[in-house]
């Protein structure tokens, strides 16, 4: 290895990130990655991997201490310059160890920001931007407070789950107190917020040294929230660029981070704007590439390949050296994807010229388009979604949260 090579130790529970992966590599770097024993056979960039490395049981089941002790080992030969956590649930697992290692990035107390919803709901609101009314579910009287004045619905969120996993929507305060009840001890994990209608975007970005390099607006035709609690197809396209509404998301995300102490990577932020007041309300973020496949419609949008460019991103800090961000393209995208009854769906009739990508995975049918038009975007997207539902959509119960952290 040259000397301008640096060694990356990449974190992940769930198959994703071999763009990022394949970055590395290309830059010259040594790569390891830690995955769940269940991800041996999953496709992963294998020619970029130097070392790959298993961990038993899968997301929450890992033991830390055990995870510490095996990269002390790797550490015994080989210096490691970097950790990097490619999905919401290896957050803690990175700043975990970068604090017991002393390995430069993101610490522990920043990495709740990022994972927390209850720490970065508070430190939203502290620094003056808009959140939905919520109440941590610590104390009784405050439950009832919230209950007594703030109307319903309301939805109760753990305050570690990723996506839209194990949110219950409620809509009076005997129902209220019936879920926080069977929650029985694991109530701490939760929070009650006020549920607010109106559209929901999300900002899909890169940063470096605390500014924001690069930012893609998109709008969820069909929210995360509704695909969890009644199944159907989810759908999201690129906002207008120059809109009120991209101006105003762009502004509260960079105030989102400076507020948050993000210093480099990439991000992705979920914002809603009310229909009853037209406000827009921070919702929640993470320190990693929007998942869905929604980095694939960002780069039909842009040209700008999220994975990669993070990638680079930390190869230049780990080397100081200059990170030059690619020039963005102002294209539109969109996805439409849904469970599918059939592992491999045939999609061969979907042929228009605007097909971007083709979603690869297994039980799932799902295309993103790409073009000039933004009313092309969306038509197709409607179009797409009735036909997917017609040929090939099923559901499949929500899974149930078990554990928390």
């Amino acid at each position: 290895m040259s000397e301008s090579s640096k060694t990356f130790l990449c974190i992940s529970n769930y198959f994703k990130g071999n763009a990022f992966l394949q970055a590395l590599k290309k830059q010259g770097n040594r790569v390891f990655l830690v995955t769940s024993e269940k991800l041996k056979e999953s496709p992963w960039a294998f020619e970029s991997i130097d070392e790959l490395f298993f961990m038993p049981g899968q997301d929450l089941d890992w033991d830390l201490n055990i995870l510490l002790q095996g990269v002390g080992g790797l550490m015994k030969e080989h210096k490691i310059d970097s950790i990097i956590a490619l999905d919401d649930y290896d957050v803690e697992k990175a700043t975990f160890l970068r604090e017991n290692l002393r390995i430069a990035g993101m610490g522990q107390s920043t990495g709740r920001y990022f994972r927390d919803k209850l720490a970065m709901r508070i430190k939203a609101q502290d620094a003056g931007l808009k959140v939905p009314a919520f109440s941590p579910l610590f104390n009784d009287e405050d439950i009832n407070q919230f209950a007594d004045h703030i109307s319903a619905p309301w939805v109760l969120k753990p305050r570690s789950e990723a996506s839209a996993h194990g949110i219950i929507k409620v809509h009076t305060k005997e129902e209220l107190w019936e879920n926080i009840h069977s929650l029985g001890e694991n109530r701490l994990y939760y929070l009650v917020e006020q549920f607010k209608p109106g559209d929901v975007y999300h900002a899909d970005g890169l940063i470096l040294g605390g500014k924001n390099i690069f930012l893609s607006v998109s709008q969820y035709l069909t929210t995360p929230m509704e695909i969890s609690q009644g199944g159907g197809i989810f759908r999201s396209a690129t906002v207008a660029y120059g809109s009120e509404d991209e101006k105003a998301i762009k502004k509260m995300n960079n105030d989102i981070m400076k507020a948050f102490g993000m210093k480099s990577g990439a991000t992705h932020t979920e914002f809603i704007k009310c229909r009853e007041d037209g406000e827009i309300y921070f919702l929640e973020t993470s320190s990693r590439v929007g998942g869905a496949h929604l980095a694939e419609m960002v780069e039909a949008a842009t040209g700008v390949n999220l994975w990669a460019e993070w990638a680079k991103i930390e190869d230049a800090i780990a080397k100081g050296t200059e990170y030059k961000a690619p020039k963005s393209s102002k294209n539109y995208g969109g996805i439409v994807l849904t469970l599918s009854h059939t592992q491999n769906p045939d999609l061969r009739s979907f042929d228009d010229p605007e097909i971007f990508f083709r979603v690869p995975l297994a039980y799932h049918a799902g295309l993103i388009v790409q073009s000039k038009d933004r009313k092309r975007v969306r038509h197709l997207l409607d179009q797409y979604a009735e036909r997917l539902s017609t040929e090939f959509s099923t559901s499949a119960a929500a899974p149930e949260v078990k554990k928390f952290h």
